[in-house]
């Protein structure tokens, strides 16, 4: 470290330039007179009294007047610095209580520079999810995030995890960490969202190398992270293996994300078990919510292999109801409506939640 970047975090420990000057005489000397710490840092001997004196109150010399002439003697640097910490750590008890009265308002946009606060992002927002994760990292970086993942399964939390990089894991690598995984050999970029209202987004180098020169953006805000979703699910899942999916939840189970409420119908159908559908819904493009009652009879879901989708990120219940509405009949004379998650625009109805109920 050179003189002038030793001089400016001395500054930062409130030291005046003078008393930096006067103090790295004193520490050069070790122990001297007044006169000659004065001659040396070019300030009058009554000025360096009275700077030793602000100098020993904060323990980086000691004073020593009992004898004649004065001596200023420094302290060792490893005490001056033991002394420094023990000050700052003493602050961070209050400093994180004040901290915690004030909400801090989400940055819409962070840009992020290096790969320890990509993976400290990537913790927060697996801490912070309530309904639905999608997330893609490098199979080498797995097992760092690996509790967090099994306590946000742990919650009752959908994960989608994408792992890139290594396509030979096995699916019990996978249990109780994700609700369902497909694994890539190819390297993808790290995407991560949480409840379709927080994203993070870098490229895959900026995780496998810390000098790769790369930067990652999070994001907080609505009407962008569902384009991320959409990008994870149009670009990326397709190109992956599925290796794990979960077992089916035992019924009745309610859900306000409407995705886990498809993935958990589409298991239950696969599993042969006839499923009872209870929904809070509303005509698309209309305002007044009813319940929807009737029977599961399929989905569309391009999550699960195989997939019943027509485009991408479709996720859509179809649900035999008796009610008489304007609808396309079956061949028993039912009625056959689809019913969609948040935004829906192609199906009857869009759904603010769904209660999934056995009829074994």
């Amino acid at each position: 470290m050179d003189d002038a970047t030793l001089a400016a975090h001395l500054r930062q420990l409130g030291l005046s330039e003078k008393e930096v000057d006067t103090y790295l005489t004193i520490l050069e000397h070790g122990e001297a007179k007044a006169s000659t710490v004065a001659d040396d840092a070019g300030v009058s001997k009554r000025y360096v009294y009275s700077v030793s004196e602000k100098l020993d109150e904060r323990g980086f010399v000691d004073v020593i007047d009992h004898v004649v002439p004065t001596t200023i003697r420094a302290n060792p640097p490893e005490e001056v610095v033991a002394s420094l910490t023990n000050d700052l750590q003493s602050l961070e008890p209050e400093l994180t209580t004040r901290y915690g009265n004030v909400t801090e308002q989400e940055r819409e946009f962070e840009v992020i520079k290096t790969r320890t606060t990509i993976m400290k992002r990537i913790t927060e927002l697996l801490e912070r999810a309530n309904e639905e994760v999608t997330l893609s990292v490098p199979a080498s970086l797995l097992e760092e995030i690996e509790d967090e993942l099994r306590e946000t399964v742990d919650r009752g939390v959908l994960v989608i995890l994408l792992v890139s990089g290594n396509d030979t894991l096995p699916a019990e690598r996978f249990e109780g960490i994700a609700s369902v995984v497909r694994v890539w050999g190819e390297n993808a970029p790290m995407i991560a969202t949480t409840d379709r209202r927080l994203g993070l987004f870098a490229p895959g180098e900026m995780l496998l190398r810390s000098n790769s020169g790369k930067q990652g953006i999070a994001i907080s805000q609505a009407q962008l992270v569902p384009i991320i979703v959409g990008s994870f699910f149009g670009n990326y899942w397709p190109m992956a293996e599925q290796v794990y999916v979960t077992e089916p939840s035992t019924l009745p189970q309610t859900y306000t994300d409407f995705r886990h409420a498809v993935l958990e119908a589409t298991l239950h159908l696969e599993a042969g078990n006839e499923v009872a559908i209870r929904a809070e819904a509303r005509p698309v493009r209309t305002d007044d919510y009813a319940t929807i009652e009737g029977q599961l009879v399929g989905v569309r879901q391009s999550l699960l292999e195989p997939t019943r989708d027509t485009f991408a990120v479709e996720n859509a219940l179809i649900v035999e109801i008796p009610d008489d509405q304007e609808t396309d009949e079956n061949e028993d004379g039912g009625q056959i409506v689809t019913l969609g998650g948040e935004g829906a625009f192609v199906e009857d109805y869009e759904t603010k939640s769904v209660t999934l109920e056995s009829l074994d």
